[in-house]
């Protein structure tokens, strides 16, 4: 005969696991926790509001009110200035301005020539330096990554160097070889501009791909090699098509960054002329706003060429997104 354990009578019962007294903390406790999330979200997010803020909403919304105003002149312009509401007239006078649409062909020429020579060469280099071809790759890295760190005006002042006839060693040796270039002509000014771009951005954006090239999984390459796929092969079907997200994004930042083509032609107009004031749409803007004290037609370009960059941005995202898709359907 076995006897029950006796139980104290001041003991806490203690709830059932399945009791609703068990269950309450868990919400609280859930919910708490997406509190300290959403805070320490907060927290980490709020220098980059901040900065979005400051250095981007607040100019575009200040150079959005500036383009619907304009400085007028009453009594036959000998009255006193005074800025007077003018509706979309900056934005018509822009777009009927033949310099400026002039400015965004070339910017257009410059993009379809430089982009592409961008993207493709500091991949090429990226796929050399990650095949283990090229020797001391640390120090090769360095020497592509290095002009990148030299600023945009010193690199434009080393090329107009380099260009100006009578004191270019380059143009003195192609002399020699009876060689004729004049890289500040007509049909050679573009090219150069071009040429001053790839040496200041090429190894930095190769930098990037090799990093993506780093991520790609060991095993796929071994995988392709037992296949009997060659190098050429591998860096072409294998490992381009794993490091797609880092084309598109160098390429649309490439893209943003010539649509704002300026240090290079301006400083290189000081020796040809060749590169008038308003070459670019920047230099129009750069024109407009401190050449003829025109703010509400300089401001009124500005939005126009942001919107031109946002159109193309958003293009150029749809095109590869949808590419994208219809390769994973297949």
């Amino acid at each position: 005969m076995t006897s029950a354990t006796p139980v104290a009578a001041d003991a806490p019962a203690r709830p059932s696991p399945k009791s609703p007294d068990a269950a309450t903390p868990a919400p609280a406790a859930r919910r708490s926790a997406r509190r300290r999330q959403f805070g320490a979200c907060g927290v980490l997010m709020t220098p980059f509001f901040v900065l979005l803020v400051t250095v981007f909403l607040i100019p575009v919304a200040t150079a959005v009110y500036l383009s619907f105003f304009s400085d007028d002149q009453p009594g036959l312009g000998f009255g006193p200035e005074r800025t007077v509401f003018a509706g979309f007239r900056n934005y018509a006078a822009v777009l009927a301005d033949p310099t400026f649409l002039g400015g965004l062909g070339v910017v257009a020429l410059y993009c379809l020539i430089y982009i592409p020579l961008m993207v493709i060469g500091a991949l090429a280099l990226a796929l050399l330096l990650d095949s283990g071809v090229a020797r001391l790759r640390g120090t090769a890295q360095l020497a592509l990554f290095l002009p990148h760190a030299v600023p945009g005006i010193i690199a434009a002042l080393i090329w107009l160097y380099l260009y100006t006839p009578g004191i270019s060693p380059v143009i003195d040796l192609l002399g020699k070889a009876d060689i004729t270039v004049d890289f500040l002509g007509v049909h050679m000014v573009l090219p150069s501009i071009v040429n001053i771009a790839l040496w200041s951005n090429l190894g930095y954006n190769m930098v990037v791909f090799y990093a993506a090239l780093q991520a790609v999984p060991q095993e796929v390459i071994e995988a392709s090699v037992v296949d009997g796929a060659g190098p050429v092969r591998t860096a072409l079907q294998v490992k381009t098509p794993l490091v797609r997200s880092s084309i598109v994004m160098v390429a649309m930042f490439t893209l943003i960054f010539a649509l704002q083509l300026f240090t290079e032609p301006m400083l290189l107009s000081q020796s040809t002329p060749m590169i008038n004031s308003r070459f670019s749409p920047s230099m129009y803007i750069y024109d407009a706003a401190f050449t003829r004290n025109n703010y509400g037609l300089a401001a009124a370009s500005s939005v126009i060429l942001l919107l031109c960059t946002i159109a193309l941005s958003y293009g150029v995202t749809r095109w590869t997104n949808r590419s994208a898709a219809e390769e994973d359907a297949r």
